[in-house]
C-alpha cells in the first residue's frame, strides 16, 4: 500500500472495514457518522502508509487508532454540553442489533464484558478511564477534571487499564477450551 498498491488498499479495506465501522459506531453512536469516519479512517491510512512503523505498532492496531481519534474528535465537536464520566459507557445501551449491520459492529459479548470489567473498577480508576479512553481526554485534562495530581491521574489510568486487561484475559481463558 505504501508504494501505491490499489489492490492492497482494496484488501486492506475489506479485511478492516468491518471493525473501523464498529469502532466509530460504539463511540459516535451514529450510523452516517461512523460511515464518514470509516471513510476517512481509510484515506488518512492510505495517504500516510509510507510512515507506518510496525516496530511500533501493528497495522491493526495502528489503523483501530486512527478510527478512535476520528470518532472521538466528532464527538467532542458534537457535543455542546459538558457530559459526567460516571454516565457515560456505564449508561449507554452500546450499539444498536441491527442485522443489517451486525458484521460491521463490536461483537456485543465483548462489549458486555468491556462494561463488567470497567464496572468493577473502583470509582476513581473508572472515572479517569472513562474521561481517557472514551472521552479521549488526555491525563492533564482527566487531573484538571478530577482535581487531582498528573502523577495520579496518569496511575489511575494505568493501574485501571491494567485490571481490565487482566479481567478481559481471565474472560478468554474462561471461554478456552482445553487441551486434547
Amino acid at each position: 500500500m505504501a508504494a501505491g498498491d490499489g489492490t492492497a488498499a482494496a484488501a486492506l479495506v475489506r479485511r478492516r472495514e468491518g471493525r473501523v465501522y464498529g469502532i466509530a459506531l460504539t463511540i459516535t453512536g451514529d450510523r452516517a457518522a461512523a460511515e464518514d469516519i470509516a471513510q476517512e479512517t481509510f484515506l488518512r491510512v492510505w495517504r500516510h502508509a509510507a510512515v507506518f512503523d510496525a516496530h511500533r505498532a501493528r497495522a491493526e492496531t495502528w489503523i483501530s487508532t486512527i478510527a478512535r481519534n476520528l470518532a472521538v474528535d466528532f464527538v467532542r465537536a458534537r457535543r455542546t454540553t459538558p457530559v459526567d464520566p460516571q454516565d457515560g459507557l456505564m449508561e449507554r445501551g452500546g450499539p444498536s442489533h441491527d442485522p443489517a449491520i451486525e458484521d460491521h459492529m463490536v461483537a456485543s459479548e465483548l462489549v458486555d464484558q468491556v462494561k463488567i470489567a470497567v464496572a468493577a473498577l473502583p470509582a476513581e480508576q473508572r472515572r479517569a478511564l472513562l474521561r481517557a479512553a472514551y472521552y479521549g481526554e488526555s491525563a492533564a485534562e482527566v487531573a484538571t477534571a478530577e482535581v487531582i495530581p498528573l502523577g495520579t491521574a496518569k496511575s489511575r489510568i494505568r493501574l485501571a487499564l491494567a485490571k481490565v486487561r487482566d479481567t478481559m484475559a481471565e474472560e478468554k481463558g474462561a471461554f478456552d477450551e482445553p487441551d486434547a
